[in-house]
């Protein structure tokens, strides 16, 4: 061992110092190490060792610039920047709660409402017309289901938003396969076919958007048909202006209908 000792220059006892000098080496060279390493002492919680000079082993306990304090208190806490770059805790929001902003900075809040609420439901059967009054102007859009309409007749479901009922009050086009050809025309009223007696297994979708807006309204039909000619695609609009409050589904043929049932959805 190299002595001083490199690269500190502590003064270790040496091979050749007599037995009773070693107590006094010993204490010189520990009071070395003790002068060299005392910044090394003292310093708070959080505080980190920084060089107070160029000096060699000259050192000092200040506050972490780099780092911060964490303020979360709770499982789930998360930390965002407040006013001039300072950590602040968020704390975990409630179940179902979303993240979202508010006046700048991130806050939980709950979800507005939104999907499909069904706001109508029943049966067909025995009857030739079902008036759905007092449709709610809260949502968006419309969707109407009927499934396993049967009818004594291969007439037609019609569809009457207000009910009207005038030959030019609807102006549609549909799209009618019939024995595995295409055919084009048009309706006056808005009607769909239903499937005779013996069929079941047919389903109508009919979608209103933007119901409750002043002016002509959008009108699609889907009818999937059990056998392949029965099935149709009609879109078009109806020429009444007013929000639709009601809606009519009926038996083109007059005739009560045999089996079904109907749905009345409002889309957020």
């Amino acid at each position: 061992m190299s002595n001083p000792t490199t690269p500190f220059g502590w003064q270790m006892p040496e091979n050749t110092d007599l037995v009773t000098d070693l107590p006094a080496d010993f204490e010189v060279f520990g009071q070395a190490v003790a002068t060299d390493l005392q910044y090394l002492l003292g310093g708070t919680t959080g505080q980190v060792l920084a060089k107070a000079s160029a000096t060699d082993l000259d050192f000092d306990w200040v506050a972490d610039a780099a780092g911060m304090t964490n303020p979360m208190t709770t499982t789930g806490d998360s930390i965002y920047s407040s006013s001039g770059s300072t950590p602040a805790r968020l704390g975990i929001g409630s179940a179902g709660q979303v993240l979202t902003v508010a006046s700048g900075l991130p806050s939980w809040a709950t979800p507005t409402a939104g999907g499909i609420t069904q706001l109508a439901t029943g049966s067909l059967t025995g009857i030739s017309t079902v008036t759905l009054s007092n449709i709610s102007q809260a949502y968006k859009h419309l969707y109407v289901t009927v499934v396993n309409a049967q009818g004594a007749s291969n007439g037609a479901t019609v569809y009457r938003p207000n009910n009207v009922s005038t030959a030019n009050g609807y102006k549609t086009m549909y799209i009618y396969l019939n024995d595995a050809t295409w055919i084009t025309g048009s309706f006056s009223v808005f009607p769909n076919r239903i499937d005779v007696s013996s069929d079941a297994n047919e389903m109508d979708f009919l979608e209103i958007p933007n119901y409750t807006l002043t002016g002509y309204k959008m009108l699609n039909l889907t009818h999937a048909g059990a056998t392949m000619n029965r099935s149709t695609l009609s879109f078009g609009r109806n020429s009444d202006t007013a929000a639709i409050t009601s809606l009519v589904i009926m038996n083109g043929d007059a005739v009560n209908f045999s089996a079904g049932t109907y749905t009345l959805f409002g889309v957020s």
